[in-house]
């Protein structure tokens, strides 16, 4: 698709006498409208190296921020272009935060002056989630003529997610299969030995048992992290209560709970719903309520709240417990597939690693962010950040 683009590019270059003699930094309406058809993210680069025309992925990738090219790689490569023409490909790979920035609302091609009043838009005291997503791009660079640059970015991120999880889907549980076959061995020996003491026949079987549980338990979060990875597109018919979610999470672990003196409370705002898929975010939040049990000691409490944001945009979901909490230097991991933090104990010894990873992942894709809180000895809190639902036009609820 990136070769077809050359095509584009040739009917921007016939409109170079229109674009010279412009007497503003701005395409002309033809060149905007021929970029606006791009399928994908297109920036438009003056002879200053200021950004005169950007697509909003373009600000939400981490390429632009306000009136310029943030990348050294892409800026780069414009100067060469424009020096010398042809046009560059190249990969890129960029980190952008959720909810970091604000960008102009996605379609939308807008001006250098709609996009950079937009970030300013974002209030300083909005909270920056410690989950991060990288984004994998594909970058083209054009000349148009001797005075504009344009840099086109094909977003591949989702293709190359989906890889890593099925990559380590198959090494994980090959290497997770070798368990029951080395415990079935042992179990196959004993009882071929004579005179095969029962004790020992019974200590492999339930090594071979615990194997088989461990191995379906990690099979079983692989394919919910799998699910996980394509983003939720609001509809009419997926609009879903929150508490209803967090009564329903609360219900399912109340026994468990129990066995060890432990109540798990529920509060928050009734009438808070967003656009998701009820199954992923029950998901979520029992991977939350389960390590807080996990983690918490006997006869303590865990809290479930569910409040909209200062802004009226957002519903924040914390998960909070009085647990053994997270060290600070392991905090910025936690959320990493198959990451096991160093305050493991007898209720969490046998946890997979994917559990948060999967809360991540369930966040991302309901276009939210996940983060937590935590203090050795204090407890820690899970927070879940997510948009209420809309209506269409963009019309709050």
């Amino acid at each position: 698709m990136l070769e077809s683009l050359s095509l584009w590019w040739r009917s921007l270059l016939h409109r170079d006498d229109d674009m010279r003699n412009a007497d503003d930094d701005t395409l002309d309406d033809s060149a905007n409208a021929l970029l606006s058809m791009l399928p994908l993210a297109s920036i438009v680069v003056d002879d200053a190296d200021e950004v005169i025309r950007a697509h909003p992925s373009a600000y939400t990738l981490g390429v632009v921020r306000d009136d310029a090219i943030v990348e050294e790689s892409v800026l780069k490569a414009v100067r060469e272009v424009r020096k010398e023409g042809g046009k560059k490909q190249f990969d890129l790979t960029t980190t952008t935060a959720q909810m970091a920035q604000s960008a102009p609302k996605a379609g939308k091609p807008t001006t250098r002056e709609a996009a950079r009043q937009a970030l300013i838009g974002r209030r300083k005291d909005e909270p920056v989630s410690t989950v991060s997503r990288p984004n994998w791009l594909k970058v083209i660079v054009g000349r148009l003529n001797e005075r504009f640059v344009v840099v086109l970015i094909s977003d591949v991120s989702e293709t190359i997610r989906f890889s890593q999880v099925r990559d380590s889907f198959i090494t994980n549980v090959s290497e997770q299969l070798l368990k029951p076959t080395q415990s079935l061995e042992r179990l196959a020996d004993t009882l071929e030995r004579d005179g095969a003491d029962r004790n020992n026949i019974q200590e492999n079987a339930a090594q071979l048992r615990r194997s088989c549980a461990h191995l379906e338990h990690m099979v079983s979060d692989l394919l919910l992290l799998i699910k996980a990875q394509e983003p939720i597109l609001p509809t009419a018919d997926n609009r879903i209560n929150v508490m209803a979610q967090l009564k329903a999470v609360a219900f399912e672990h109340t026994d468990k709970a129990a066995l060890r003196g432990i109540a798990i409370n529920v509060n928050g705002d009734e009438s808070l719903e967003i656009n998701g898929e009820a199954e992923q975010i029950q998901t979520a939040l029992a991977k939350l309520v389960e390590n807080a049990i996990a983690y918490s000691p006997d006869g303590a409490s865990v809290n479930m709240t569910a409040k909209p944001s200062e802004d009226g945009e957002r519903v924040t979901i914390r998960v909070l417990d009085h647990g053994v909490g997270i060290d600070a230097k392991e905090q910025g991991r936690v959320f990493e597939r198959f990451y096991r933090g160093g305050n493991q104990n007898g209720h969490s010894e046998d946890g997979i690693g994917l559990g948060l990873a999967i809360v991540k992942h369930v966040a991302l894709t309901h276009h939210g962010s996940a983060s937590v809180w935590s203090s050795p000895g204090q407890g820690s809190t899970f927070t879940l950040t997510l948009p209420l639902a809309r209506k269409a036009g963009n019309e709050r609820i």
